[in-house]
């Protein structure tokens, strides 16, 4: 939702009591970056942000010309490969004055603070005020700043009532994982909503019953990574500060023309049978694709002159003219700016095969098994965990669908089949094969 808000013109409501629950996958760490409901007030005498400081912690308070609430966590939420779930909670009619502002994060209330400050006896919020202007997903006075980086899911605000984080979600009896409840027994209250963005054309759509639609402003791309199923992407703390990431961890860029970076994907494997599209949006930079044994390569590693030192040849993968097979590389390639590359990963056979828009090389057969027919690179199983790794350099930049349907914020121009029935590709997955995401985890 990077510079994309939602903004919606509030009723009266009530003021000293309320909830508002989101799930949220983090983009972007280091940044002040607003997820929750701010007020319109030019003035910034008035006001109240919700969001993750620069220090990665959540922030969370009510400004009336000075600070007369405020919870700023001890705990910090730097794992960009997951979903949080967070709930706010307010009931500033409670004689308790620590019960009166509550933060829960998937299921739990957090307690720990390094700022505490608790809202007097029956304290209006600014929040719920006539005529006002409401944004979520950016901090708004007269103008947006601090978007929030990332994706968003299942916002639901209660006007009227404080309810606990098992109101929206519930953990799974067979995973143990907390996950959303998808039509939760609530009562939203006059301006109370549910924003599902189950409408690609209408992400405002409030589906609580009461129409109390937002505006989009910005362009909002719609994504099937949700709670129930989480895809893979690049961890921004893994990432060099010579690359650039973005598009929820999908898209990274060689951000200087002397150093190249690295970065590792979340959901790393120790067998099965996995498969992912990248696009050479800019191939110039020659960017390094594969994956490697997650204890052979430094996170956020960074290397001089344009190489990527010594994690190249522990990859199994490919650049634009290299294959990879874990120890050295092979010149046998010829991929140019704009190809997509299918990447077929035998984690069980010890094989990976490399498709160039949509056909694979050498007559190459994923589907082969044991006998690896005509794979790019062979190597043994070891039963050891591959996350996915990319360096790229000289403003080089690669677009990577995991599934979503995506390359950046541009959709899939004609799915493929795909057996296993997770994911939306370019092309026809391999039968066998299927998404990096934890339902593909658990076939």
């Amino acid at each position: 939702m990077a510079s994309t808000y939602l903004t919606r013109t509030q009723g009266t409501g009530n003021r000293k009591t309320w909830t508002y629950s989101v799930w949220i996958k983090r983009s972007t760490l280091g940044a002040n970056q607003n997820w929750g409901i701010t007020q319109e007030d030019a003035a910034n005498n008035n006001i109240m942000p919700c969001s993750f400081s620069g220090a990665d912690k959540i922030d969370w308070y009510d400004y009336n010309g000075g600070v007369s609430a405020q919870l700023i966590t001890n705990r910090v939420f730097r794992d960009t490969s997951a979903w949080y779930h967070i709930v706010l909670a307010v009931d500033t009619t409670n004689a308790t004055a620590d019960d009166r502002m509550k933060i829960y994060v998937n299921g739990v209330q957090e307690t720990s603070f390094a700022t505490r400050v608790n809202p007097s006896l029956n304290y209006d919020f600014n929040i719920n005020v006539n005529t006002k202007l409401c944004a979520i997903g950016a901090y708004y006075t007269s103008s947006a700043s601090s978007y929030f980086n990332g994706s968003m899911s299942h916002i639901h605000f209660i006007d009227g009532t404080a309810y606990d984080a098992t109101a929206f979600g519930e953990t799974d009896a067979t995973t143990g994982i907390w996950k959303p409840k998808t039509a939760p027994s609530v009562t939203y209250g006059t301006n109370g909503f549910f924003l599902k963005f189950e409408n690609s054309g209408a992400f405002g759509t409030d589906s609580s019953g009461n129409a109390n639609t937002f505006t989009v402003n910005g362009t909002m791309t719609q994504t099937i990574d949700t709670p129930s199923n989480v895809f893979c992407n690049f961890m921004s703390h893994t990432t060099s500060s010579y690359m650039t990431m973005s598009n929820g961890g999908t898209t990274l860029l060689g951000n200087t023309a002397t150093d190249s970076g690295n970065s590792l994907a979340g959901l790393g494997v120790s067998s099965g049978k996995w498969y992912f599209e990248v696009k050479l949006t800019v191939a110039s930079g020659n960017p390094h694709v594969g994956y490697v044994k997650t204890t052979d390569v430094e996170f956020g590693h960074q290397s001089l002159n344009g190489g990527v030192g010594d994690v190249t040849p522990r990859m199994y993968g490919f650049n634009n003219t290299n294959t990879y097979d874990g120890s050295s590389g092979t010149s046998n390639l010829s991929f140019s700016t704009g190809d997509i590359i299918g990447v077929a990963f035998d984690l069980d056979n010890g094989a990976i095969y490399f498709s160039q828009n949509g056909t694979f090389l050498n007559s190459s057969d994923p589907t082969s098994g044991a006998s690896k027919t005509n794979a790019q690179v062979s190597f043994s199983p070891d039963g050891e965990t591959y996350n996915l790794f990319c360096a790229c350099y000289n403003n080089s930049k690669a677009d990577f669908n995991f599934g979503n349907g995506y390359f950046g914020t541009t959709a899939v121009a004609s799915a493929g089949t795909n057996a296993s029935g997770i994911g939306i590709f370019e092309y026809d997955v391999p039968t066998g094969y299927t998404a990096l995401s934890t339902k593909g985890l658990n076939l």
